[in-house]
């Protein structure tokens, strides 16, 4: 894969949906799986471009290109802009399930309520499966899924047929925020199921790439 597919496209950290001018609806993620991916592609001669979220981890690689989003909506704008340049996207961005449904007045802070605050939520566009309809053949999409460790690997088969992604790489809930994973790879076909065991996720980011670059030549012949 390397020899012919140069440009990696990556997307980490989390999103924030506002809920006012102070508050958000948000996760955990600490971009550190992504921060590392980053700089060991970069070292190993890939065109790194990361699309990173509000307060995640940074690439310490300066050739890196970085461009910064907060909101869904805001990475949305950056995949539409990226994407179609990208031989290869890894899209581990741990993008919000839900905002607000009615507009938000980012200018003013909501004030404290004895009688509480009711929020309307709708769903967030599922960015992914959205980009799947222009994919090229020659471009390869990953993805990853965080879930409970009962019913990991179906989950994430599922979730891969949905997203119609050529990989998924499911971790445990254990992963978010903890310098480990623990991780399952299901490559394009489900009996290509690889589980690493716990490693550092610098130690992942290595071992991810390489696999990707090798089934990829061992699938295409080259």
């Amino acid at each position: 894969m390397p020899d012919a597919c140069r440009n990696l496209l990556l997307t980490f950290g989390p999103t924030y949906e506002p809920i006012d001018a102070v508050r958000f609806i948000g996760n955990r993620s600490s971009g550190r799986l992504g921060a590392s991916l980053a700089d060991a592609a970069d070292r190993s001669g890939w065109a790194v471009t990361a699309l990173i979220g509000p307060n995640a981890a940074v690439p310490e690689r300066s050739s890196v290109k970085i461009q910064r989003f907060r909101t869904t909506s805001d990475l949305q704008q950056l995949l539409s802009e990226h994407t179609p340049n990208a031989d290869l996207l890894i899209m581990a961005a741990a993008v919000a399930d839900f905002r607000p449904a009615k507009p938000v007045d980012v200018s003013h802070k909501l004030p404290r309520s004895a009688s509480g605050l009711v929020l309307k939520l709708e769903a967030t566009p599922d960015l992914l499966a959205g980009l799947a309809g222009g994919k090229r053949s020659s471009q390869v999409f990953v993805g990853f899924a965080l879930e409970d460790h009962e019913g990991l690997t179906e989950l994430a088969i599922r979730k891969k047929k949905r997203k119609m992604v050529d990989y998924i790489v499911a971790n445990p809930l254990e992963t978010m925020d903890s310098d480990v994973i623990d991780a399952t790879i299901i490559g394009p076909t489900e009996e290509l199921i690889t589980r690493t065991g716990p490693l550092m996720k610098s130690e992942f980011a290595e071992y991810l790439l390489t696999f990707l670059e090798r089934d990829h030549r061992l699938r295409h012949n080259t």
